[in-house]
Order: structure tokens, then sequence, then C-alpha cells
């Protein structure tokens, strides 16, 4: 079953040693070797930046950029930047793995447009508008602190530009306002990259049902993530809890709304799919569950593909 996952955050963990630790062989739940074991057809590597944490976000986010870019020369038998369907079909036609860039944090821009078109020349696919801060575009949705507040000025400006350029815009983590404000402004399908159902597991990182449907009535998708605290309970995510996020969200939105944004690499709890590599695990969760071969499929890339598809150029 191929699969493309809409994030994942293996390139911040490469920075903590950047001479040693990298995407071809490493103990995160990340690397090429378990992307092959998935059968991927596509990875997408984000830029987290904490802008709490840097004195220059910008600066760092270059940083990571640049390691993405050294992994992908040092792995190149095996991986090639994607930034649009073509370019993903031409490397499956090589047998490679496609990797594309996005960004987790709108904070980079500093509030200049000119920033949002010079990280898409570098490659930068898509951005998460907001991370757990408000920011220069609007804010988040971490705590419901700023639920009914949305994008700024300059926020509005960067969704038409995102438009514009042909970049996903990504509202994982921004607050129910920017999301609206997100699904009026855009003409494009937009994503939560890895978001679940708010009705299953009440927290302020998931969807309504009226989000998941306006999401589905623009013809985007969100991402299941692995992160036990938005899918249940338990502090560990469990693949029935997973299934039970996608049997909610199938109800809602229509199988097209489902992809899979797994959050590998950015999750602080164990799971029972341990990393990218043990994708068959949900992949016979589903069919034991009675979906079939095509709606696993949409679920797992076809979706993706369609939104990759229609935003990108």
């Amino acid at each position: 079953m191929k699969l493309i996952d809409l994030h994942c955050d293996t390139i911040d963990l490469c920075m903590e040693d950047k001479e040693h630790l990298g995407i071809g062989n490493n103990q995160f739940c990340v690397d090429i070797e378990k992307l092959k074991q998935a059968d991927s057809l596509a990875q997408f590597f984000a830029l987290y930046v904490n802008i709490k944490e840097h004195d220059d976000p910008d600066r760092y986010c270059l940083e990571m950029l640049d390691k993405f870019y050294e992994e992908l020369n040092k792995n190149k038998e095996d991986i090639a930047f994607a930034g649009s369907l073509n370019m993903l079909e031409n490397n499956l036609k090589q047998g490679r793995l496609s990797a594309f860039l996005s960004i987790e944090e709108g904070g980079v821009l500093n509030g200049k447009l000119h920033n949002l078109r010079n990280f898409y020349r570098l490659g930068v696919r898509m951005m998460t508008l907001i991370w757990n801060h408000p920011n220069e575009l609007g804010y988040p949705n971490y705590k419901f602190e700023y639920k009914d507040k949305g994008l700024t000025d300059f926020g509005k400006q960067v969704v038409w530009e995102m438009n514009k350029l042909g970049m996903i815009i990504d509202v994982s983590h921004a607050s129910d306002a920017v999301f609206y404000d997100a699904a009026r402004l855009s003409d494009k399908p937009f994503i939560a990259s890895h978001s679940n159902a708010r009705e299953i597991t009440y927290h302020a990182r998931n969807l309504t049902d009226d989000m998941i449907k306006t999401l589905s009535e623009k013809g985007g998708v969100t991402g299941i993530n692995f992160e036990a605290m938005f899918l249940g309970q338990s502090s560990e995510a469990k693949i029935s809890d997973m299934i039970k996020h996608i049997k909610h969200i199938y109800n809602i939105g229509g199988i097209e709304v489902l992809a899979i944004g797994t959050d590998f690499d950015g999750t602080t709890t164990k799971s029972e799919i341990k990393n990218i590599g043990e994708m068959e695990k949900l992949h016979h969760a589903l069919e034991r569950n009675g979906f079939s071969q095509d709606y696993i499929e949409r679920i797992f890339y076809k979706n993706a593909l369609r939104v990759i598809k229609d935003v990108l150029k």
C-alpha cells in the first residue's frame, strides 16, 4: 500500500547533531529505510521552529532547510526533492522516494511577504500558518485561549499569496477563527496536516464537525495525528483510537477528507505504530473495520495526491 505522510518532524531531531544524524538510517520514527518498508510515495518534512526559543527564527529555519538538502544529496539514489505532482511522478519512475518541504510556523516570515516568496523559491511547498504562539499571521489554538481570534491583515495577505504561488495552506495548530478565515479567503483546497476529531477527543488541536465539513467542501484533507493526547485517554497512541477518529471523520466529511499526518518525531508519547515502517498495522486495522481497499488507498495516499495536484504548480 502506497503512502503519503503529510507531517513529520525528523529534520528537527537531526538538528541535535547535524554531523551524525540524518534521514538515511536513524533511531527515529522516519528514515529512508523505514519509508521503504512503508512503500511510501512521499514524505512531507517539516521545518519546525519554536519562535520563543530562537532570536532569529528565520535564520534557524534556513539552517534546517540547508540540512534537508544536505540529507537529500547524501541519499540521492533513494530520495529526491519534489515540488509538484510531476516531480513526484518523475521520482517514482526513477525508483526514488519524494521529499516535500514544509514550514511549521509562519512566524519565520517576520511579517514580510518577500520571505514567503523566497522560501517558495527555496522549495517550500506547504506552511503551517501558526504553531503554539501568536505570530504576525494570527493566533494558535493549543488551549482555546485564542479560539475566537483570527488572521491579521498580514495573515490574510499570506493566504492570498500562498494561493498565488501554489503553496498548501496548513491550519493545524491554528485557532478556530483562523481556520474559518482561511476557509473563507482561500480559493484553493487547504489542509490540517496533523489534526484529529474534537468530537472524539476534546482538544483544541482537533477539528470540530463543522470544520471537518468545511474542509471537505473546500476539497482539503486532515491528516490523522498519532499523538496520544489528540487520540484518546491512553498515554499510548492506540490504533483503536485512530480507527475511532477515522470512522467519525468519514461519517462527517466523507472518505475524501481523510489523509495521514503522523506527526512522527514530533510526538511525545509511545505509539502502537512505532515508526513509519509499521503502517501496515493501520492498514490491517482498517480492513478489519470494514474499509475497502479503495477507501484505504484514498486515506493512505490518494487524497493527499489530489491536494498536491490541485494546489502545487
